[in-house]
């Protein structure tokens, strides 16, 4: 059965809130590098299976984008899959402003991702804009790959779950450091409820970052699944 685009937006934007309003809540709460990260993976998990054979789960612009790069999406409908996942994001961000105020959201800088760093050694060590970048584009580009190759090419009954944790495995490994968005929208969202101009500077990491690695990873699922099928009729 075929959803209208309109039943399709309002799942992805219930998706995408669902995401920003776990992922926040988890980090406002104190949850710990491991909480957040099991917050975001298990939303997405839940998410996916809930609402993916609605809208097809997106639930993150560079992903939308993914797909539309290997023709997989219209572009129409890429965009207005856009303006859901970031109303989404922002009622997501909003909801804990208005439950906890400003005086727990400023605690955690609105949850918004940012560029940090860690100590190793006693030595600390924060990381390059670039090098944020960098990694952006690299966690994004193993939860695409896992999307297009686990979901698109396989249609796995279980692909929400591995999606998820492929999401929760980015996330203890570069949450320290950019805050492991891997999705415009979960920039976006918390920013503008912020509205601080320091953290829109960083806005360029988590657009370009996400898409480039998002539309890398698409294209690189596809060829291997090609040569895959290209093997097996030779």
């Amino acid at each position: 059965m075929t959803h209208g685009l309109g039943t399709r937006l309002l799942a992805e934007l219930i998706g995408t809130f669902a995401l920003i309003f776990a992922g926040v809540g988890a980090n406002a709460m104190g949850a710990g590098l491991l909480g957040v990260a099991l917050a975001h993976g298990l939303t997405i998990a839940i998410m996916a299976m809930a609402l993916g054979p609605v809208s097809g789960g997106h639930f993150n612009p560079a992903v939308s984008l993914a797909l539309f790069s290997i023709r997989k999406f219209p572009l129409n409908e890429m965009f207005a899959y856009w303006g859901a996942q970031f109303l989404g994001a922002t009622l997501g961000s909003l909801m804990w402003l208005l439950i906890g105020g400003s005086g727990l959201m400023n605690a955690v800088d609105f949850g918004i991702p940012a560029v940090g760093g860690v100590s190793v050694a006693g030595v600390a060590f924060t990381v390059h804009p670039i090098g944020a970048l960098l990694l952006e584009a690299i966690m994004t580009f193993f939860l695409v790959l896992t999307i297009t190759t686990v979901a698109v090419r396989q249609n796995h009954i279980l692909a929400g779950l591995f999606i998820g944790l492929t999401l929760t495995v980015d996330i203890l490994l570069g949450g320290p450091l950019t805050g492991a968005a891997m999705n415009p929208a979960r920039w976006f969202g918390p920013a503008i409820t912020a509205l601080r101009g320091e953290n829109l500077l960083q806005f360029w990491i988590y657009l370009v970052g996400p898409c480039a690695g998002a539309v890398a990873a698409a294209f690189t699922g596809m060829w291997l699944y090609d040569r895959k099928a290209q093997s097996e009729l030779a």
